[in-house]
Formats: structure tokens, sequence, C-alpha cells
């Protein structure tokens, strides 16, 4: 069996944005994460990237411009999923801390968090709808 390609850290994840600015204050708001980078003319980090920790990093590209980036490919339209990101957290507590945050910061509620037979989730999205998971294992 091959060994497996030795990727580098951090991965990155980018997701199409409408507005730059509000995704800005929303993630920061919403979960707290620091953008990394010089502020461009319009004050936001410009590739806005945030560190959500060591190994991941979000960066936030302008609809059109992701649109640029995957070629042929479309750009899915609001309501459609392709992913759904996962913030794990230690207790159902900090997920409910968490999910009021973001609740606080305007995000849209998708599910409450609750208890489900996998842990302790709810399901919110970011201004473009983009889903985001908070969760907690289950209960043992």
């Amino acid at each position: 069996m091959d060994a497996a390609v030795p990727f580098h850290s951090p991965v990155v994840v980018a997701l199409p944005i409408a507005d730059r600015r509000e995704s800005y204050r929303f993630y920061r708001e919403a979960l707290g994460l620091t953008a990394v980078g010089e502020p461009a003319s319009d004050g936001v980090p410009e590739p806005l990237r945030f560190v959500v920790n060591e190994g991941l990093h979000l960066m936030l590209v302008p609809s059109g411009g992701f649109g640029w980036v995957i070629g042929p490919n479309e750009v899915a339209s609001r309501g459609q999923s392709e992913c759904l990101l996962n913030l794990g957290f230690a207790t159902p507590d900090e997920v409910d801390r968490g999910f009021e945050r973001a609740r606080g910061a305007g995000a849209e509620v998708v599910t409450e968090p609750s208890a489900k037979p996998w842990g302790y989730t709810g399901l919110f999205a970011d201004p473009d709808g983009h889903l985001w998971e908070l969760a907690a294992p289950a209960a043992s």
C-alpha cells in the first residue's frame, strides 16, 4: 500500500460570498474568528482569510472571483448546499453558547441545538447560506 501524501497545514476551505464587509463582520461576531492579512481600501483584509485553528483556515472569496477560480463549474446558488462545515465543542453548553453567539450575529437558524443519536448539534447558515453545524459528542 502506498504511503499517504504528506499534506501541509493549514488546510484552506474556500467559500463564495456576496459581500466582503458583511462576511467579515459575521465571522468575527458569530464565531469569534480572527482574520489575517492587511486591510484593503474597504478596511477588510485581502484576501479575506480567517484562522479557524492551526490546521484550518477559511477563505471567503467574492462570488465573481470564486467563479473565475473554479473554471467551467458553477457556483451553487443560495439554498443549494454542497458541504456542511462542522465545528466541534466539548459539551452541549459550549454548543449552546456558540449557537447563541452566531444567532446574535445574524445567523439563520436551520435547526436549534438538540440531542441526536450522534451527538448534541445545531445548524445555522451564514449570510451567504453556507451551513455550519456546531456539535458536541453524544453523552455516554
